[in-house]
């Protein structure tokens, strides 16, 4: 599938992926720093969107990673459909004086540095390799699709370098990009396992996945991808992918997010199960749906 043999297929895919992005978010956030076996002893097996948590929301709420999302969509779509560096420190300082339910300490740190100095990009550094910019590369996938891979990689900085400027990150950050851009024009998993995640893994040995099933995954962009693609190539259901990802614990709105924006993409619309779209908040459904059409229509309108 091309960007333009199938408008109506790829809308349907975006949407999907969008509102798997909340709905993996709002899932994951109730067992967030949860163990496996924690999760085990309270829910069995967690498969209900049903709030609480340690930040006790309420059922169908999501977490910075959904809203980072559409602040950066909303910058994206004011600026024509471009990803300007500036544009997204101001989206995300916005965001954060939005006070929002929850905010990761590297976001924080390197917001209150652009608000100190005008700078939108984050310092270089070794320790900012959280998950923080990839659970956001949503909208810049959507923004990007038919442009060149050099195109695609400088928005993915000019998005991801508000807040975590780190070498892994961007591997992950192109990574995620890319594979839910092929998702949405119709790439089987094998065919992105052979174009995107083999690759991966040579270039960055630290994402190989297979050594031993990672569960309780810290905010480490590392542990992260270990869950994602365990997840990811082990599962043939939505459903099943997001159960599994979630039900490890730790990180789990992050990991959720990220992987429900995968598996949206890969599964469709009609895989999503209407118990998770019943129980999502309607404004955050809503949202998602439209900022995923309209983000589509800009980038086949540019060509």
């Amino acid at each position: 599938m091309s960007v333009n043999s199938s408008l109506t297929e790829l809308t349907s895919r975006a949407e999907a992926a969008y509102l798997g992005l909340a709905i993996g978010d709002a899932l994951g956030a109730t067992v967030e720093f949860m163990t496996p076996h924690e999760i085990a002893a309270k829910y069995g097996e967690h498969r209900d969107i049903c709030g609480g948590g340690w930040l006790n929301l309420k059922p169908g709420k999501v977490t910075d990673d959904t809203t980072m999302s559409l602040a950066l969509g909303a910058a994206i779509l004011s600026d024509g459909g471009e990803v300007v560096p500036l544009s997204c420190a101001h989206a995300f300082d916005g965001w954060m004086r939005s006070k929002p339910v929850d905010i990761g300490n590297t976001v924080r740190r390197n917001l209150i540095s652009f608000r100190r100095t005008g700078n939108p990009e984050a310092a270089p550094s070794e320790y900012d390799a959280g998950n923080g910019a990839a659970m956001r590369v949503l909208p810049v996938a959507l923004a990007t699709l038919g442009k060149s891979p050099e195109v695609v990689r400088q928005a993915v900085r000019a998005q991801a370098h508000a807040t975590h400027n780190n070498p892994v990150s961007d591997g992950a950050c192109d990574f995620l990009t890319f594979a839910v851009q092929d998702f949405l024009l119709g790439l089987p998993l094998r065919s992105v396992y052979r174009q995107r995640i083999e690759p991966l893994l040579q270039a960055f040995p630290e994402f190989s996945y297979r050594s031993k099933r990672q569960e309780n995954p810290s905010g480490w962009i590392v542990h992260t991808l270990h869950v994602v693609l365990q997840g990811l190539v082990d599962t043939d259901t939505f459903e099943h992918y997001l159960i599994d990802v979630t039900n490890r614990g730790g990180d789990a709105d992050t990991t959720g997010a990220i992987a429900g924006m995968l598996g949206g993409a890969l599964y469709g619309y009609d895989a999503i199960p209407k118990r998770w779209l019943k129980a999502l908040e309607p404004a955050t459904c809503k949202a998602c749906r439209a900022q995923a059409r309209e983000l589509v229509a800009l980038a086949c309108a540019r060509g």
